[in-house]
C-alpha cells in the first residue's frame, strides 16, 4: 500500500491535488481556443476501477453561432510517453490535427498529470492501458462518431500502450502512428536477468521507492535548446528517478512486446530520429520488419533525437508532421488504390528494408 504522505523533492506533494494546484495558471480559457477554431472540453471521469482520470477533447468548433460543428475526417486517441501529460506540448499539437480536420483526444494516465495517483508510479501496466482504451471506445460510441474511422497515437511509451490497447482490443482500431516507441529494449542495454531478479524483489518491497538510476532524459530528448528548456518548464513533467515498480511494469511490458510482434496486425507508421538516445531505432525497425501488418511504414530522420514534434527544429518538425498528415489523409480519403500502391512500395522498396544488427556501428537510414 502506497501513503499519500510522500512528498517530493520540491516539499510539494506528489499526488494529484498538488499538480492541480501547479497548473491552474498554465490553464488556458475557451477563447484562446475559439480564436483558432477549435472548441475544448476538459473533464474528470472515474474508470470502471475507480480511478478519477483527467480527460480532454478538441475539436471543430461551430462555424456561426448556435451552427452546428464542422464534421471530422477520423478520430485520433492521445497515448502520451512517460511522465508526460495530454496537457503541455500535445495542446497545441492537437489544435493543429483540429485545422487538419481530425477530432483529437487524449487523457493523463493514472498518476500522471492531472489524473489521480502518486505521480508516475505505475502498479500495473495493463490498468493503465485498460483505462485509455475504456475512454476511446466510450467516445468512439457517441452517435456521430460511430462511422469515424479511429487511429491511436503514441510517443514514447505511449508506443507500448497503443501496442497493448492493439492486442486486447484489435478491431477497434483503423492503425497507428507511433513516434519513437518503446516497443522493446535492445539486447546491448537490456539488464541481465540477475538484475531482473533483484528489481523484481526490491519493486516488491518498495515499490514506490525512486531507486532506478537514470540520466536525465529531457538532455537527450530535446535537440533544439530553447524547446528543451520550454520542456523543462512544464509544471506536470515528471523528473525524478524510475519508481521500483513503475521501471519493473516497463521492463516486464517491452519484454511482452517483444515476443508477440508477430501477432501485430494493424496498419501502422513508424517514425523515429536516428539519434535518438531514449528509445532504440533499432527496435523500431526490428517492430517494422516483424509486425505481420500488411499495411506498415517506417519513416526515419538522420539526426533527430527522441522529441521529433517537440523537440526538432521547426523545419523538421514540419516534415514529421507532413508525413503524418499525409499517412492520415490517404487512409480517410477513400483512395484505397492510394493505400494499396503504399502497401507494394513499402513491401517492395529496398529502402524499407533494415537490418536488424549495427554493422560496425552503422545505421541504415530512411531517405524515402
Amino acid at each position: 500500500m502506497v501513503t499519500r504522505m510522500v512528498i517530493n523533492r520540491q516539499g510539494e506533494l506528489e499526488w494529484e491535488r498538488g499538480r492541480r494546484a501547479k497548473f491552474a495558471r498554465f490553464r488556458k480559457d475557451q477563447r484562446y481556443y475559439l480564436q483558432q477554431g477549435v472548441k475544448v472540453k476538459e473533464s474528470y471521469r472515474k474508470s470502471s476501477r475507480g480511478v478519477e482520470i483527467f480527460t480532454k477533447e478538441w475539436l471543430p468548433a461551430p462555424t456561426t453561432k448556435g451552427g452546428s460543428a464542422p464534421d471530422v475526417k477520423a478520430l485520433i486517441f492521445l497515448c502520451h510517453g512517460y511522465g508526460d501529460t495530454c496537457n503541455y506540448f500535445f495542446d497545441k499539437l492537437a489544435i493543429q490535427f483540429v485545422k487538419e480536420g481530425y477530432g483529437f483526444f487524449g487523457l493523463d494516465y493514472e498518476g500522471h498529470g492531472l489524473s489521480e495517483g502518486l505521480h508516475v508510479y505505475i502498479p500495473d501496466f495493463g490498468k493503465l492501458v485498460d483505462d485509455c482504451v475504456e475512454y476511446f471506445v466510450e467516445i468512439k460510441g457517441r452517435p456521430e462518431f460511430r462511422k469515424k474511422q479511429c487511429f491511436l497515437f503514441a510517443e514514447s511509451m505511449g508506443g507500448a500502450v497503443a501496442l497493448i490497447s492493439h492486442f486486447k482490443r484489435p478491431e477497434e482500431w483503423n492503425g497507428a502512428i507511433l513516434l519513437a516507441p518503446m516497443c522493446k529494449i535492445a539486447a546491448d542495454v537490456s539488464p541481465h536477468w540477475v538484475v531482473s531478479e533483484i528489481l523484481k524483489k526490491l519493486a516488491f518491497a518498495f515499490p514506490a521507492w525512486k531507486a532506478v538510476p537514470q540520466r536525465d532524459l529531457a538532455e537527450f530528448a530535446f535537440r533544439v535548446p530553447a524547446k528543451r528548456a520550454t520542456g523543462l518548464e512544464n509544471p506536470l513533467g515528471y523528473r525524478g528517478r524510475p519508481r521500483l515498480k513503475t521501471a519493473l511494469e516497463l521492463l516486464n511490458i517491452t519484454r511482452y512486446i517483444a515476443d508477440h510482434m508477430k501477432e501485430i496486425t494493424l496498419p501502422f507508421l513508424v517514425l523515429h530520429g536516428e539519434a535518438d538516445r531514449v528509445t532504440d531505432p533499432a527496435c523500431s525497425r526490428e517492430l517494422f520488419n516483424t509486425a505481420a501488418s500488411k499495411d506498415k511504414r517506417i519513416k526515419t530522420y538522420p539526426g533527430s533525437w527522441h522529441c521529433l514534434l517537440s523537440g526538432e527544429p521547426d523545419n523538421v518538425a514540419q516534415t514529421v508532421m507532413s508525413d503524418i498528415l499525409s499517412w492520415l489523409d490517404s487512409r480517410c480519403s477513400g483512395d484505397k488504390k492510394n493505400i494499396l500502391e503504399t502497401i507494394a512500395s513499402t513491401i517492395s522498396s529496398s529502402s524499407f528494408t533494415y537490418p536488424l544488427v549495427k554493422k560496425h556501428g552503422s545505421r541504415q537510414s530512411d531517405d524515402d
